[in-house]
């Protein structure tokens, strides 16, 4: 059969270089943003700094060769700049996790063993200890996914294979003997150190050297050097990741009350001081289309002024939205957080779902209460034995204040916790509570039980 010629119509959405590059300064951070300012300003002849320019509004004839700024409330029209220079601190060196994500990544594995190992890792905490149970693990995945609790031991020892030696331990005990354990055979009084923290680890906080010696079964000399030894380990592996340097995150927005409202306002430390050159651009346009590559430029600095007006306003009108639907939260913290999705703020604002998800991610508000991304206002919806919705974030608040509040000679299982729970009149499932238990990172019943009779 010989070739043929057919034609075919097909429709797809070809996006314009101008939507493209608001769809991309939407999605920046405040520091992603500043610094395409930057590259913008040295690139177009078209654009200039501005720093002293007063922030015009949409309402005062204000053309789009200044930047328009979001207009604020007439309430906040008095409220003062003394909050310019709001700042949370961000890690900018690199967490454990990532760390230990880069390490993973270099070593042969499968996709499974590979997710399964991930998991364990970013359920690590902060000083690096591996403290949930394999079940609370097994409990985050659908049941379809057929990982099983025991899946996870080979994943542990896997991640504790890592560097830093001794992460992943789940007892100071493991932490101490992993690293141990990872010195060369040589090394003077390792075996006697590896019995001292195999169990007589209490005799050496005791500071009880007799028995100590008899329990190792080693002389003077090598219980010295192998209490000097084990001095040298670092009990918090994780702790010198992601902490040694930090940067300011600006935010975006700052949440205050004024006159008993709750008002979102953009911070005008975020605010790029750019406009058009308007000398450049009078002198172009006097001379017609003669040259193409400044009239170019020309164009891309009206377009780029446009963008940032769209992003500012957009910030702006789903800051409000969280704002509005959340003033509990502003009020009496997380407890209050009422359930929230993305598909809602975009109904009520008449923008397309994905333009809102571009908002909430590397977007702050600085509020009272702290920093937070605005993705944290967006919790799924529980329902109430009242016939009510409770968002997941309450859930947790309220887990955590229970568990917080527990006897510390009997700390509350998952089942307990879903209990108590219930006759605050919120339904979760003790497999729910359990997961959220590990998102929070807070150990098991079990753990909890055990650093209990350890301390005693």
């Amino acid at each position: 059969m010989g070739p043929a010629i057919a034609l075919r119509l097909r429709q797809h959405l070809t996006l314009t270089p101008q939507v493209q590059q608001a769809l991309k300064l939407l999605q920046m951070s405040a520091m992603e943003f500043a610094q395409e300012m930057e590259q913008a300003l040295a690139a177009n002849p078209f654009l200039e700094e501005n720093p002293d320019a007063p922030a015009p509004t949409p309402r005062d004839g204000t053309t789009v060769d200044d930047v328009i700024v979001p207009h604020e409330p007439a309430p906040g029209a008095a409220l003062e700049r003394d909050q310019e220079d709001w700042g949370g601190l961000n890690d900018s060196s690199p967490t454990l996790q990532q760390h230990l994500r880069e390490q993973l990544m270099i070593s042969p594995m499968g996709s499974r063993d590979r997710a399964l190992a991930q998991m364990v890792i970013d359920s690590l905490d902060d000083d690096g200890y591996f403290k949930l149970g394999f079940d609370e693990l097994a409990a985050l995945l659908p049941q379809d996914a057929d990982v099983r609790p025991e899946d996870f031991a080979p994943a542990l020892r896997l991640v504790q294979s890592l560097d830093p030696v001794g992460v992943g331990a789940r007892t100071l005990d493991e932490c101490l003997l992993l690293q141990l354990q990872a010195l060369p055979e040589q090394t003077p009084a390792r075996e006697a150190a590896i019995k001292i923290v195999r169990g007589n680890l209490q005799l050496l906080a005791n500071r009880e050297w007799a028995r100590l010696q008899h329990a190792v079964g080693c002389d003077e000399a090598t219980l010295h050097r192998a209490r000097a030894l084990i001095r040298s380990l670092d009990p918090r592996p994780g702790h010198r990741f992601g902490d040694q340097e930090a940067r300011y995150v600006v935010p975006d927005v700052i949440v205050k009350k004024v006159r008993d409202r709750w008002m979102a306002i953009i911070n005008p430390g975020s605010l790029p001081r750019v406009r058009l050159n308007r000398a450049y651009a009078e002198a172009i346009q006097s001379k017609g289309a003669s040259n193409q590559s400044l009239a170019r430029h020309l164009q891309e600095a009206r377009w780029l002024l446009r963008s940032i007006e769209q992003r500012f306003a957009t910030i702006q009108r789903v800051a409000d939205a969280i704002v509005a639907r959340q003033r509990g939260f502003f009020e009496y913290g997380e407890v209050a957080m009422k359930p929230l999705t993305l598909k809602l703020i975009a109904g009520e604002l008449g923008l397309h779902e994905s333009t809102v998800c571009r908002v909430t991610n590397n977007k702050y508000m600085a509020t009272p209460r702290g920093l937070f991304e605005f993705k944290h206002f967006f919790s799924r919806r529980l329902a109430t034995e009242n016939g009510g919705a409770a968002s997941a974030t309450a859930v947790r608040a309220v887990m955590k204040e229970l568990i917080a509040a527990e006897d510390p000679r009997a700390p509350l299982s998952d089942a307990e916790l879903a209990r108590l729970l219930a006759q605050q009149g919120l339904r979760v499932a003790r497999r729910t509570i359990t997961k959220y238990r590990a998102l929070m990172r807070l150990p098991s019943v079990d753990v909890r039980r055990a650093d209990l009779r350890r301390t005693a």
